[in-house]
């Protein structure tokens, strides 16, 4: 079992926190607490926030006591799970890259001193794993880039990120879900919606665990995706993935 401390932030939230290195296998290990967490239902339990190395929990104190949930969380953790074998679900993003829905593409190529098709190419290799969400609702941080496109951020942000923008920063890429000052590398842009408000846990089209792989596709491609989405006839390419794949 992994080591944690737990310490409270406010008087309505815990923060479960890990003593290992970011890696796939802690991201697991998160997964399994929040899992843990959704069939405990806890009476007071809000929600549950994963990042990094950590697991925010908010409750109600009018429900349940600090020392109250200290005490289950700590029960919790040691109830033994399987997870050998935990599937997680491989979202397939198309990106048209370059031209005005990439403005930085040519800055990421000759940063790595490789062309515009490298880049492009090596950013759909992998599969990336959606170590968390933040920064805005939504916003997936990537786990898994190669090293030989990574570029550092822009020296100065700019004010306004397009919504759907995929960036790299530094070991990083990521996706804006919506309009917002940033300073990625953008390199191309999705059509696809990241967050749409509702009242269910639907909201997020990522959740942190699932894993990413870009594909391209061209800029007449991007409208009738565009489109297709509009009319509520756009079928996103879902399949499982082993953790450890």
């Amino acid at each position: 079992m992994q080591q944690f401390s737990i310490q409270a932030l406010g008087d309505t939230a815990i923060k479960m926190k890990f003593f290992e290195n970011v890696s796939p296998e802690l991201n697991k290990a998160i997964q399994l607490v929040c899992h843990k967490l959704e069939l405990a239902q806890i009476d007071g339990v809000i929600e549950w926030v994963p990042a990094y190395d950590s697991v925010t929990i908010y409750y109600s104190p009018l429900v349940i006591f600090y020392d109250q949930l200290r005490q289950k969380i700590t029960e919790l953790m040691e109830c033994k799970m399987n997870t050998s074998r935990v599937n997680s679900r491989l979202l397939f993003v198309p990106v048209c890259y370059g031209g005005n829905f990439g403005p930085d593409l040519n800055r990421v190529a000759a940063y790595n001193h490789c062309s515009i098709d490298d880049v492009i190419d090596l950013h759909q290799k992998p599969n990336y794993l959606v170590y968390m969400l933040g920064f805005l609702p939504g916003f997936p941080y990537l786990g898994g880039l190669d090293p030989a496109i990574a570029t550092p951020r822009l020296e100065t942000p700019r004010p306004a990120t397009f919504a759907g923008a995929v960036g790299i920063a530094k070991e990083q890429t990521g996706i804006y879900p919506s309009s917002s000052p940033g300073g990625w590398n953008i390199i191309g842009k999705t059509p696809l919606q990241l967050f749409q408000k509702r009242q269910d846990k639907h909201s997020f089209l990522f959740q942190a665990g699932d894993y990413v792989r870009f594909y391209s596709v061209s800029e007449s491609e991007f409208y009738s995706i565009q489109q297709q989405i509009k009319d509520e006839t756009f079928h996103l390419n879902v399949t499982s993935v082993r953790d450890d794949a």
